[in-house]
C-alpha cells in the first residue's frame, strides 16, 4: 500500500498553514482525479473521492477495486470548503461516502455537476436539485471568487443525454489572475485542444490511464497524449492524475515524463497528498 505523502492531521496542517499571499494559490493531489485548491481563504475541490465506496461495492465480484495508495484525509474533517465539482456520474468522481459527510461539514456549499446528472446528485448528496449548479457543455457559472466554464470531455466518446446535455464534462476554473483546467474523464476528441487555447490555461490536471480494453473500463487519455494536449493549449505546467488509486486501472508517469521532457513541456509529478503552489511557476 502506498502511503501518501501527507495524511490526515499532517496534511490538514499543510492545508491551514500554507502561505496566503496575495495572488498565490495552492493544490494538493487527493489521488484518483481529486484536487484541493486553496486561494488565500478560498477552497475548491475537483472530483474529490476520498472514501472505500467502490473497494466494498466490487470486493466480492470479477473487477475488485484493490486500493493502492491509503486515503489522505477523512472528507468529514475538510472544512471551509466553498465548491466541489463532479465531472461525471462514475462513483469515483461522484462518491456519496464523499460528498455527503463534505455537505455536513459545509454549510451552503456550492455542487457543480453536469446538468445532465443533477437528479443522480441529489440523490447521492441529499442536496435538492433546485440548490445544485448543472452546466452543460460550453456553459459557465461564477459561485463566490471561483469562475467554472464547462468543457465537452469523451469517455471514450462525447455522449448527450435526450436533451442535448453532456454526459461526461470537464471545468475551466478561472479565479484571480488564475485559470485552471481539470479535464474529468476524457480522451483525445476533434475540437478538444481547439476549444481550450481561448483560455490562457495556467495548470492542467489530466489522466494517464490509457484506454487498455481489458480493463474493462471506459478509457482516457495515454501519458502521452495528456503531455501532448497540454502543449498544444499552452498550459504552463501540467500534472498527471487517475492512476495509483486501484489496481487494476492505474498507469505509471514515465510515459507523460518522457513526452513532456521530448516537448519541452514544464510538468509536476505529484504524490498523493503533496502540495504544489503556484510560486514555483516563477522557476519552471
Amino acid at each position: 500500500m502506498i502511503r501518501p505523502h501527507l495524511q490526515d492531521d499532517r496534511f490538514l496542517d499543510d492545508v491551514r498553514t500554507a502561505p496566503a499571499e496575495d495572488g498565490i494559490f495552492h493544490v494538493w493531489w487527493l489521488g484518483q482525479s481529486g484536487y484541493l485548491i486553496r486561494w488565500g481563504t478560498r477552497k475548491i475541490l475537483l472530483d474529490p473521492y476520498l472514501s472505500d465506496s467502490l473497494t466494498r461495492k466490487y470486493a466480492e465480484t470479477d473487477k475488485p477495486h484493490i486500493r493502492m495508495t491509503e486515503l489522505v484525509i477523512n472528507p468529514a474533517r475538510l472544512d471551509g470548503i466553498q465548491v466541489v465539482t463532479s465531472s461525471h456520474h462514475h462513483t469515483d468522481h461522484l462518491d456519496p461516502e464523499t460528498l455527503t459527510p463534505l455537505v455536513a461539514v459545509n454549510p451552503g456549499i456550492e455542487i457543480v455537476t453536469p446538468e445532465a446528472h443533477l437528479a443522480l446528485t441529489s440523490e447521492r448528496t441529499g442536496v435538492e436539485e433546485a440548490s445544485l449548479t448543472g452546466l452543460n457543455a460550453g456553459e459557465s457559472s461564477r459561485l463566490g471568487e471561483f469562475e467554472l466554464r464547462a468543457i465537452a470531455a469523451a469517455h471514450d466518446e462525447l455522449t448527450t443525454d435526450d436533451e442535448g446535455n453532456h454526459l461526461f464534462l470537464g471545468y475551466v476554473v478561472r479565479f484571480g489572475d488564475w485559470t485552471i483546467y481539470h479535464s474529468g474523464d476524457t480522451r483525445l476528441y476533434d475540437g478538444l485542444a481547439e476549444s481550450l487555447q481561448e483560455f490562457d490555461i495556467d495548470v492542467a490536471m489530466l489522466p494517464i490511464n490509457g484506454a487498455a480494453p481489458e480493463r474493462r473500463v471506459a478509457g482516457n487519455l495515454w501519458g502521452h497524449e495528456a503531455a501532448a494536449l497540454a502543449k498544444e493549449i499552452g498550459a504552463k505546467i501540467v500534472f498527471p492524475c487517475h492512476y495509483d488509486l486501484f489496481s487494476f486501472n492505474t498507469a505509471t508517469p514515465d510515459a507523460f515524463v518522457h513526452e513532456c521532457w521530448r516537448q519541452d513541456q514544464a510538468y509536476r509529478v505529484l504524490r498523493s497528498g503533496e502540495r504544489w503552489s503556484s510560486c514555483e511557476l516563477r522557476v519552471v
